[in-house]
């Protein structure tokens, strides 16, 4: 070590002192010549040679030599800047790695792998076999080698659950035999059940724990209060005040995932949860798919919402039917106006609709009900159902609820009512008071012409002044409410239409019948409810927190569905049942997020490190770079350079050690020649000059497995200039987007548009995979968002398993490049695509999909230098290895259905035609 400057080979530095000896017979020159003087020299007086010869190498020349020699002495030591030093003290034992591997460990999951990367490869410059032992799923642990193991670390993925009391007792169990040494990746949470397996770790050797000091953010379920959406998150650790933004995704009415409402919850100094609601409208709450934390990875930061935010069912029940031709006198008219466009309506007798298990039931002056109904409707109560009742001429002339509280009643009511404003009255017609912060109605505005002529009275005592939510300006009760198990039952003293008051005739009456009506919010069912169903997963989350579909998962019972922690056999995502859906997310109201607590006795060290880099390459490279200084010094000391002759050294040069050319089209007609007599494939400029260089690399590695694996013989590929250049020479345009790129003109996007409609396509690449999910949760999402909006795009879709890209060339499931984490958006099928019988594929349309948007960093996995050695590292291994032949084979599958179009899927006809020729 000299500083931060290791070498593996430190010997070999002794070759620099054979330096001076170099200098010095670098600098010998033959004996000098006896001097005699010749008579006819004196002819020779005054004429100068144009070419002269020093008798001497220049000092700064015999520098520039000795220099890339010693660079050539160096390289070959090994150096390598910041190495992890060696602890002389520390253990030659086997090392064991246990990794927590839940959904807290997500967010730093990259920075835990770099790090575990780095220890494993001194554990391997070590020679200590190592063995990796998963908390969330243990299996035993076998020592190997650690090449071995660092070639599996892209393979290794976080679960969304946590470790549970049964797995880390049977981690505890199947530890290896005999004395090793723990490195510990810890998620931070705190659990109790971590003693027993530290206990044993300790006694097999020394335990080291790595772990982030980042905060974690969980969201729970959202809620649905009082109108609005109620959101709720928290965090591992306090800290000063701090802001998150909360996302609600869903698709749009095309179909098309994006962010449907955002709301910013604000942690306080030193407080670990943060609320906030949201208002959002009916339509859009029933679209919602899951509520998401921005920037933020993990199963815990997306909260899945089930039936709590979907349409309402209303059951209506009238004491009268409606008379022909008085449509507006009926008792339900105003209450169907307010209700149908946010709820569904259910008609029929009581006991007609409650099989059904209608969200509310709406009473408009219906008084009595017989025994068995009562028993049906307390029974559907208890289980959260809400029964809005409406008073009217009958209710006010009943017995019902008089000397005592009616079971289905808030409230005691007096005989016969109250009558103000009218002929026979001393009184005025009464308005309504302001909503008091605890009603549901809070928070809205009052009308001044809303007023009450007629109520039902409600008989004071103890429990009445809890159970009002709204009253008149004199403090009489028109809405009570009461609780019955999880249900409840409001009771409105007016009737229904405008016979006692105007209120149904204003636009308070339908804000008030939505927060009432939907706020009949079904609640999460007992075990014992659930008992005997099964229960089929539809949508589950990953560690990372992506909703994927839940294919052949098995069914869950029950039982098991409300009770059970998530392993396994029960993952987090939307549960589908007979005439509902559940949710199990994994935080929730119960869920304690607390920091981990170590003993003082175990060290425990952060996540980043301090890379080793090789500097051999970048030696023998500036030791290539002096040596070519060299010659051209020595030519130009010899008065044999010339100008031809440097311009082909440098080609020469940049040949041999230079990227690939970053050809730009040009407008000219030999521009265009060139353009259309090879095919080449195109890239748009973004400004950016390594990015666009990349992309360059990256056209030319597909270009270059097109031409060997494929009859397609694409040349280089060219950089395009969107305003001043020809789109139509080319059949695929590759649009790398960073944030900053500049937005094309009227003039460019009109092209772009042409383009797009003739047959062109363009491969829309976000390049943020690693950090962001579909949508506008990235910058580079955003600016992706903001210039694809001027252009002609269809509606899009996830690329269908039966879609002809997957099967172009190569039969394909994954589209990996750089990056896996990302579906990719493909023109969407006809509302008509089916499948027909005896075809394996459906009938989609046949034409080519002109956009193709996705984040997995292609051109990435693509790029290779002049020599076809790839630019970047993927993964480790095999499994890097495999992941850029898999990126090149979805490369060659986009340019084959660009060129050839869906003839793939046409294929599927041709036992149809053979049949319908008689063949």
């Amino acid at each position: 070590m000299i500083g931060a400057l290791g070498f593996t080979a430190p010997w070999l530095l002794l070759g620099l002192l054979a330096l001076p000896i170099l200098w010095i017979i670098l600098r010998a020159v033959p004996p000098a010549p006896v001097r005699r003087m010749f008579p006819g020299v004196v002819l020779l007086l005054g004429l100068k040679d144009e070419e002269q010869i020093s008798d001497r190498t220049p000092w700064w020349l015999l520098l520039l030599r000795m220099l890339a020699v010693a660079a050539v002495i160096i390289a070959m030591a090994g150096p390598i800047l910041n190495p992890e030093a060696r602890d002389q003290t520390a253990s030659d034992s086997p090392l064991l790695v246990v990794m927590d591997a839940s959904w807290a460990s997500a967010p730093d999951w990259r920075a835990k792998i770099s790090s575990l990367e780095d220890r494993l490869s001194q554990a391997g410059r070590d020679d200590r076999p190592v063995a990796l032992l998963r908390l969330t799923d243990p299996e035993a642990p076998v020592f190997q080698a650690a090449g071995t193991l660092i070639s599996r670390l892209t393979g290794i993925l976080p679960e969304p659950w946590e470790p549970t009391n049964a797995m880390i007792a049977e981690a505890t169990n199947i530890l290896p035999e005999g004395d090793f040494d723990t490195l510990w990746f810890s998620d931070g949470i705190a659990r109790e059940n971590r003693a027993p397996l530290l206990t044993a770790l300790e006694a097999k050797g020394s335990v080291t724990v790595f772990e982030s000091p980042r905060s974690l953010y969980g969201l729970e379920p959202a809620t649905f209060e009082d109108g609005a959406v109620q959101l709720t998150a928290r965090r591992l650790r306090s800290g000063p005040e701090q802001t998150i933004t909360v996302q609600a995704i869903g698709p749009d009415p095309s179909g098309n995932e994006t962010t449907l409402a955002t709301q910013d919850l604000s942690f306080a100094a030193d407080v670990l949860d943060a609320r906030g609601s949201v208002e959002i409208p009916a339509e859009l709450r029933a679209r919602i798919q899951r509520f998401t934390i921005a920037g933020s990875r993990g199963a815990g930061a997306v909260s899945l919402p089930d039936d709590t935010l979907r349409r309402r069912e209303v059951a209506l029940i009238a004491s009268s039917q409606n008379r022909e031709g008085l449509e507006l006198l009926s008792p339900t008219h105003y209450l169907e106006r307010a209700l149908e466009p946010t709820a569904d309506l259910i008609e029929g007798g009581l006991t007609d609709v409650l099989p059904a298990n209608p969200d509310v039931v709406v009473f408009a002056d219906v008084a009595t009900v017989s025994e068995g109904e009562e028993a049906l409707l307390l029974e559907w109560l208890e289980k959260g159902g809400m029964l809005l009742r409406f008073a009217g001429p009958r209710l006010a002339a009943s017995d019902v609820s008089r000397s005592e509280e009616d079971a289905l009643m808030p409230v005691r009511l007096r005989a016969g009512g109250r009558t103000v404003g009218g002929a026979m009255s001393w009184g005025q017609p009464k308005a309504l008071a302001p909503f008091d912060a605890e009603s549901p109605f809070f928070g809205l505005d009052i009308p001044s012409d809303v007023s009450v002529t007629s109520q039902v009275m409600a008989q004071p005592d103890p429990t009445l002044a809890s159970r009002v939510i709204a009253q008149l300006t004199d403090g009489t009760p028109l809405v009570t409410r009461k609780r019955v198990g999880q249900g409840q039952i409001v009771l409105i003293h007016v009737t229904a239409n405008a016979e006692w008051s105007n209120l149904p005739l204003s636009g308070l009456f339908v804000e008030m019948l939505e927060r009432l009506a939907v706020s009949s919010i079904t609640a999460t069912p007992e075990a014992a409810d659930l008992a005997g169903t099964t229960w089929q997963p539809a949508k589950v989350l990953d560690g990372f927190g992506t909703l994927r579909d839940a294919q052949n998962l098995p069914g869950i019972a029950g039982e098991e569905l409300v009770t059970a922690a998530l392993g396994p056999d029960l993952r987090p995502g939307l549960y589908q049942g007979e005439d509902r859906s559940l949710a199990r997310n994994v935080v929730t109201s119960a869920t304690e997020l607390t920091p981990t607590q170590w003993p003082d006795r175990i060290p425990v060290e952060g996540l980043s490190t301090s890379r080793e880099t090789p500097l051999a390459g970048w030696l023998l490279a500036l030791s290539m770079v002096l040596l070519f200084a060299d010659v051209l010094a020595s030519l130009a000391l010899s008065g044999k350079l010339r100008g031809a002759r440097v311009a082909s050294l440098i080609t020469a040069a940049a040949m041999t050690m230079g990227m690939p050319d970053i050809s730009h089209a040009q407008t000219d007609d030999r521009a265009a020649i060139d353009a259309t007599s090879e095919l080449r494939l195109a890239h748009v400029l973004t400004g950016d000059d390594n990015l666009d260089g990349l992309a360059a690399a990256g056209l030319k590695g597909l270009s270059d497995v097109l031409y060997f694996r494929t009859s397609i013989e694409p040349s280089d590929p060219i950089g395009v200039n969107l305003e001043t250049d020809e789109l139509a020479f080319f059949p695929l345009l590759y649009w790398p987007i960073t944030p900053d790129q500049p937005t094309p003109s009227a003039e460019a996007y009109a092209k772009l548009n042409t383009y797009l409609r003739t047959g062109g396509m363009i491969l829309f690449d976000t390049r943020d995979a690693d950090i962001a999910s579909f949508g506008t949760s990235s910058p580079n999402g955003r600016k992706l968002q903001a210039l694809a909006a001027p252009l002609d795009i269809p509606p899009l879709e996830p690329l269908p398993q039966d879609h002809v890209l997957t099967r172009t060339f190569y039969l394909l499931q994954d589209f990996p490049g750089r990056y896996t984490g990302r579906d990719i958006w493909v023109e969407a099928a006809p509302a008509d695509a089916e499948l027909i019988e005896g075809m394996p594929f459906r009938n989609l349309n046949d034409n080519v999909t002109p956009v193709i948007i996705g984040g997995n960093d292609w051109i990435g996995a693509w790029a290779t230098n002049a020599s076809g050695m790839p630019l970047n590292r993927l993964g480790t291994g095999f499994s890097g290895e495999r992941q850029r032949e898999i990126a090149y084979r979805f490369g060659v599958n986009l340019v084959m259905h660009v060129l050839t179009g869906n003839y793939k899927s046409d294929q599927v006809h041709v036992p149809a035609l053979l049949d319908r020729l008689g063949q």
